[in-house]
């Protein structure tokens, strides 16, 4: 009997979330960590994910990676989670969340984001032999949780974020440093910034506004930006 094609995922049409392909990264940053991927296989898969548009183009990256069936269910935003900030620190949620994506990359070279700029659900950052400056102090964010994607290859990556904000670093750093930390002092109502991603013979690091510029920055509202 002549072997039958595999059954294509019932949902496979379906356009692919930020939150997806977030699962996928940390599946690859997983695989690569315990040795069942190669720094270059790692890298071509990473790119994969971040141009995938449906779940049928992500499902097949991690195919061979995880057991089936035991991918965490994706979360959906809540009622109160939808509701207007109080937050000391702008909140504009975007009309499209799912285009809510940036890319910055610094190849032998340096980029930098300061003043009045929108940080996106997802950002994707890389530095080979280069680095970034985002300085995060007077930005707008685009939901109550965004991600940062750091890879510093060679290069460095360095966050400023606003006081209040809580910022969990979950990036690992292989003959480098990763490491991004927010102000003691946290807002319950500010935004999260979850930073992943990884620094190889480089670094990604944080700090708060205030450590940074020398004194607490407060903001005292926003005007409207566009989209």
């Amino acid at each position: 009997m002549e072997n039958l094609p595999d059954r294509p995922h019932p949902h496979a049409h379906l356009r692919a979330s930020d939150i997806d392909r977030d699962q996928v990264v940390d599946v690859l940053r997983d695989a690569l960590m315990s040795g069942r991927l190669t720094q270059d296989e790692h890298a071509d898969r990473l790119e994969q994910t971040l141009q995938a548009k449906t779940l049928g183009e992500l499902e097949p990256i991690t195919r061979d990676l995880i057991v089936p069936g035991q991918a965490a269910p994706i979360a959906q935003p809540s009622q109160s989670a939808q509701s207007a900030s109080t937050s000391l620190v702008p909140i504009e949620e975007p009309a499209d969340p799912s285009r809510s994506v940036d890319t910055m990359v610094a190849i032998f070279g340096g980029g930098e984001r300061t003043g009045r700029w929108r940080v996106k659900r997802r950002t994707n950052v890389f530095a080979v032999f280069g680095g970034h400056d985002l300085d995060m102090t007077d930005a707008v964010f685009e939901g109550r949780e965004v991600t940062i994607n750091a890879f510093a290859v060679f290069g460095g990556i360095d966050l400023t974020v606003p006081d209040g904000v809580t910022v969990r670093s979950e990036g690992i750093g292989i003959f480098g440093g990763f490491g991004a930390r927010g102000s003691a002092d946290t807002d319950p109502n500010a935004p999260v910034l979850v930073v992943k991603g990884l620094a190889l013979f480089g670094g990604v690091g944080g700090q708060s506004s205030s450590k940074r510029h020398g004194k607490k920055r407060r903001h005292k509202g926003h005007p409207h930006l566009g989209h």
